[in-house]
């Protein structure tokens, strides 16, 4: 039993570790959400700002 156990926690804790070091967890927004978009260059030496949009 106690091996059992054993098992499943460090199961658990790899799990963990393993969501840790893979970066954010992500979860699709309900309804309408505002997401941040960042800058970026669009056609040659033109520079859209940062911008907030509704997805």
């Amino acid at each position: 039993m106690s091996r059992l156990v054993t098992r499943m926690l460090l199961s658990a804790a790899l799990l963990g570790a393993t969501a840790t070091l893979a970066g954010c967890i992500v979860v699709p927004a309900r309804g309408r959400a505002r997401v941040w978009v960042p800058g970026y260059w669009a056609t040659p030496h033109v520079w859209v700002t940062g911008h907030w949009r509704v997805r």
